[in-house]
């Protein structure tokens, strides 16, 4: 069986960690079950220029046209996304983009059996009018705020309960974004929970002794991890600080709210105890997970929070804001507390935490119930059921 990852959200040669859960879980779907073959299409907004003093936009410009990542051939197309009106457009957009190429692949004798799109908004929408205008098979996978924030707008709503409706099967990364897309009036038996998984063998606990001296920390140690947007909290966290004097912070993840977050620790006089480590690896990551005391993640709004898995798997407990899926993911002691999101709540938590801190190994144990074998295996048997009927 032959199918066609469709998303905007997909790592390139430029931004290696954009989109990378859903490369993750498309890896391990093909490791697993090695008679599906795949291939990417993960088209990038059209920029014409590659110059710093366009921004991120000139990124754009730089990402490569076709490369190949583990294996797996990815085909960069270039779509055109309209200042202001671009919202709305979009789904066309990319439909004109990727249906010369599907087109192509079928007359040349390139054929494929289904279409596995990411994200619902733009994604999902234009997936379901080329698996139409191909007669294809498509199955689209909610992720977050493609269902919890996207469809608050008119017509972005529209066309996504449009496209719930005529897609094969949706697949859904917790329980409550499944709830939220019943709500929309779609039968729950086209909708799958189908959880996210973490890399066990590559988030494995490493030296702590060592990961905090490599970091240099020499007091209890919290760690925010996400891009740098009002959304994720870091704000809270850096306030929570000021009631938190003998902790230190480690913020990962690069974003618009930097100089904010760096001007706001200071003015609460914090900025000696917050420390801003930009956008790094995963297996940087990896180090600063095991060398943290607690990972806080104070967010707004979540599908399934991959950072959870991540740094329970290196041994390392969570306080977590109960959104979306988190309850889902936090679902014992051993992982850590769900708090409300607000800075005096994350205080009262770190508190809590420090009386009874979880054994490392037990949060590490807790998380080994997350490989991703149970969910691809369900992936597989889904995209079987569809193709072969």
């Amino acid at each position: 069986m032959k199918i066609i990852t469709l998303t905007t959200l997909y790592p390139n040669n430029v931004k290696n960690g954009h989109g990378i859960f859903v490369e993750q879980r498309l890896r391990h779907l093909l490791e697993h079950h090695q008679d599906i073959v795949a291939e990417v299409i993960a088209p990038v907004p059209w920029f014409p220029f590659v110059s710093d003093k366009f921004g991120h936009y000139s990124d754009f410009a730089q990402v490569a046209k076709v490369e190949q990542r583990f294996g797996i051939r990815v085909s960069h197309p270039r779509y055109c996304l309209l200042p202001k009106i671009g919202m709305t457009l979009a789904p066309f957009m990319l439909v004109l983009a990727v249906y010369p190429l599907l087109k192509n692949k079928l007359k040349n004798g390139d054929n494929f059996d289904l279409i596995d799109a990411h994200y619902f908004y733009p994604d999902g929408v234009a997936a379901v009018i080329l698996g139409k205008l191909l007669k294809k098979p498509v199955v689209v996978t909610a992720r977050g705020s493609d269902i919890t924030l996207i469809p608050s707008f008119y017509w972005p709503r529209k066309m996504i309960v449009w496209a719930a409706q005529q897609a094969t099967a949706i697949i859904t990364v917790c329980q409550d974004l499944k709830d939220k897309i019943v709500e929309f009036g779609i039968s729950p038996a086209k909708i799958h929970a189908l959880r996210n998984g973490v890399d066990l063998q590559f988030f494995m606990p490493e030296d702590r002794q060592q990961a905090r001296a490599q970091l240099k920390l020499d007091r209890p140690t919290l760690l925010s991890v996400g891009h740098l947007v009002e959304l994720k909290g870091h704000h809270l966290i850096i306030e929570a600080m000021q009631s938190l004097p003998d902790y230190q912070l480690l913020i990962a993840g690069d974003g618009e709210e930097m100089l904010n977050l760096k001007k706001l620790a200071n003015s609460f006089g914090v900025g000696g105890r917050v420390t801003f480590l930009g956008a790094i690896s995963h297996k940087q990551l990896v180090t600063v997970y095991s060398a943290a005391d607690i990972l806080v993640l104070a967010s707004s709004r979540e599908g399934w929070a991959n950072v959870l898995l991540e740094a329970m798997a290196c041994g390392t407990p969570v306080i977590a804001t109960k959104v979306s899926g988190t309850p889902e993911v936090v679902a014992s002691p051993k992982a850590g507390i769900l708090v409300e999101r607000s800075a005096p709540a994350i205080v009262t938590a770190v508190r809590a935490m420090q009386k009874q801190m979880p054994l490392r190994q037990d949060t590490r144990a807790y998380t080994e119930n997350y490989s991703w074998d149970a969910t691809v295996h369900r992936i597989s048997e889904l995209f079987k059921n569809i193709v072969c009927g």
